[in-house]
């Protein structure tokens, strides 16, 4: 049975991924820092470390050094991708962000096993290439999930460029995690860049990295993340908000596989496996030149959509469970279960938000629930599929969202409408970093909230 140890000084988050682990069958131990697992275990009889980057004392990646013969996971926020891939380039052989999805988590682990010698591996959880297989990343029994699982394990064995189409929550990044680990180059990092979450002054620089003195502010020479992802696989989602120099740059990646960082004259070649997600129409984005008619041909070798919740309503039910199960889990709910009026609510329901709002919905009836039983009313998704929908009355042909209808009192408007109607208002004199303060929500939440609601940003002039 392969050994975990667990090194997070959150209780919270200890408790629950040691309970998910072993569930899944390993064996865990646990420590709240670097120097209380040095004191307690010996930390070269784990098969596989998992460890916080930021913990009191020394941080996480101390442990690489400490444990030469045992593989580390590094586990970090979004916001610390630099230091993910810093750590990287230190030892980790992975990195996952936190808030961590649970079959992402235990994909990462079987990968990792997969790769490394596991001292016993006994009546575990077997650790080959079959656990990175997509049925066991992704939940989907429709016709269509089925046909997406196909595509991928066709796909992911070679190093062809895999363009990813979906709507927000569908799962685009477990899609990408899959055909990672089902290729040749699962041993190596998969780096994944959420292209709207990077202001646009920034994108060059994060993507090819840059060169001391290119800018203001460039006090020292930084690798960006497609040199860090030199090996293995680029996950670029959202790939539709990359501006126009960095679509071109980013083509020359594919075309001549060498990258040219800012300030710089010299050309390096990477070896990079690129997978791009977007929601976006992208044929359409080349005819109005938001996007590079060449890059996009260049990325669509192959196309996997992923469906929409709404249109695979025999799964809803099979996703509501499993995050019924990990909550229960999580909560220490042993009994949780969902009323058949839940259920029903749940089928009915048109989920706009997709896989991401189930398993919102489901984790806030499980908080609000007071016994076992998750009914209609914990759920309350009538309520908010009233305040989030567009009517069609408020669309016009171009598929852009029209203001809303004014109000005689202003506080009838739903959060929805307020946000619907400050951001038309005033997007074309306010930048989105100021759209967002003005909101009280980061940028990367003005964006998903656009996505949302259909409000595409206003293109740069």
């Amino acid at each position: 049975m392969p050994r975990v140890l667990i090194v997070e000084d959150e209780e919270i988050i200890r408790s629950a991924l040691r309970k998910l682990l072993e569930h899944a069958g390993y064996e865990v131990a646990v420590a709240g820092a670097v120097h209380e697992a040095e004191q307690g275990f010996d930390l070269d009889s784990f098969d596989l470390i998992i460890s916080d980057l930021r913990l009191p004392g020394a941080p996480g990646t101390e442990l690489i050094q400490r444990a030469p013969t045992t593989p580390v996971l590094i586990m970090t926020s979004y916001a610390s991708l630099r230091s993910a891939v810093d750590s990287m380039k230190m030892g980790a052989v992975e990195y996952i962000a936190k808030p961590f999805d649970h079959d992402e988590m235990l994909a990462a682990i079987a990968a990792i096993l997969a790769r490394t010698p596991v001292h016993d591996r006994g009546a575990g959880p077997s650790a080959g290439v079959a656990d990175a297989d997509p049925a066991n990343i992704m939940y989907g029994e429709c016709d269509a999930m089925q046909q997406v699982f196909t595509l991928i394990r066709k796909v992911a064995p070679t190093d062809t460029t895999v363009l990813v189409q979906g709507e927000s929550g569908t799962g685009k990044e477990l899609v990408a995690r899959a055909l990672h680990l089902l290729s040749p180059r699962h041993g190596r990092p998969l780096i994944s860049v959420n292209c709207a979450a990077i202001p646009e002054s920034l994108i060059e620089s994060e993507l090819f990295g840059h060169e001391k003195g290119a800018f203001t502010g460039a006090v020292t020479a930084r690798t960006g993340l497609i040199e860090a992802a030199d090996g293995g696989s680029l996950f670029l989602d959202e790939i539709g908000e990359l501006p126009p120099e960095a679509q071109a740059r980013l083509l020359r990646v594919l075309q001549e596989g060498e990258i040219r960082t800012v300030g710089s004259t010299q050309s390096r070649k990477v070896d990079v496996r690129m997978i791009a997600a977007t929601h976006r129409n992208l044929k359409a984005m080349t005819r109005t030149g938001e996007f590079r008619e060449d890059l996009y041909y260049r990325l669509n070798v192959m196309q996997i959509r992923i469906p929409p919740l709404r249109e695979r309503q025999t799964d809803v039910l099979g996703l509501a469970q499993r995050f019924v199960n990990q909550h229960s889990e999580r909560m220490g709910k042993a009994n949780l279960h969902l009323s058949p009026e839940a259920m029903r609510t749940l089928q009915r329901h048109r989920w706009p938000g997709n896989v991401r709002e189930l398993e919102n919905a489901i984790e806030r009836a499980s908080i609000l629930c007071e016994g076992d039983v998750i009914t209609p009313a914990v759920l309350d998704l009538d309520m908010e599929s009233e305040e989030v929908a567009i009517p069609e009355s408020l669309v016009t042909g171009d598929n852009q969202p029209a203001r809303p209808p004014a109000t005689d009192d202003g506080n009838d408007l739903s959060l929805e409408d307020y946000f619907q109607h400050f951001v038309l208002e005033n997007e074309e004199r306010m930048s989105e970093t100021e759209l967002a303060q003005k909101l009280g929500i980061s940028r990367k939440s003005l964006w998903e909230r656009r996505q949302r609601l259909g409000i595409p940003r206003k293109k740069s002039t």
